[in-house]
């Protein structure tokens, strides 16, 4: 009655006579469950950091249609026609993604602008590759069911090098200058 009292701990013994060696066996017993993670880094560029209302933050500092400023880090495109085409800020990152006990290897990594700008004379660009011009930067899609994709069957574990940016249109109207925040919803799929 008393030993029910005091809530020990259950135990097992194994025991042998005439002997000096005993072997008890233990059975570890887990339930494996997949895994997945996928990670935004600075590459060489921006500084890709956690948090600031998002997952990950990356500042251009000051920006325009003119490409006049350089920006606080990244790389720029003057516009082709001053005035009436846009200028490109943009600078690399890699995003990595990590599956583990997955039935399969093969995956897709999208993006999507889940929160645009405020301002109608900015929007988000991407590339897979590195710009060597202008036109190498694309519209990221802003819509959830047709997103932009980032790579087909990476795999887990590596970095991937990709590049996003901010497209200033020439536009001349109240209420477009100043901060601005647009965000984006990266996706790991594996399947």
């Amino acid at each position: 009655m008393i030993l029910a009292l005091l809530n020990l701990p259950a135990s097992a013994a194994t025991s042998a006579t005439g002997t000096n060696t005993v072997s008890p066996t233990l059975k570890v017993n887990v339930t494996v469950q997949s895994a997945i993670q996928l990670t935004l880094a600075t590459k060489d560029e921006c500084v890709v950091s956690a948090g600031s209302g998002a997952d990950y933050s990356v500042t251009f500092g000051n920006i325009d249609a003119l490409g006049i400023n350089t920006g606080t880090c990244g790389n720029k495109f003057a516009p082709t026609t001053p005035g009436s085409t846009n200028a490109v800020y943009y600078t690399d990152y890699s995003v990595t993604p990590i599956f583990t006990s997955q039935p399969v290897s093969t995956n897709t990594i999208t993006a999507y602008v889940s929160a645009n700008f405020a301002k109608a004379n900015l929007s988000v660009v991407q590339a897979s590759t590195t710009p060597g011009v202008i036109t190498d930067l694309s519209a990221m899609s802003t819509a959830v069911g047709t997103p932009t994709s980032v790579a087909t069957n990476a795999t887990s574990g590596t970095a991937l090098t990709r590049y996003v940016g901010v497209s200033v249109a020439p536009t001349n109207a109240a209420s477009l200058t100043g901060a601005d925040v647009a965000t984006i919803t990266y996706t790991l799929t594996v399947q």
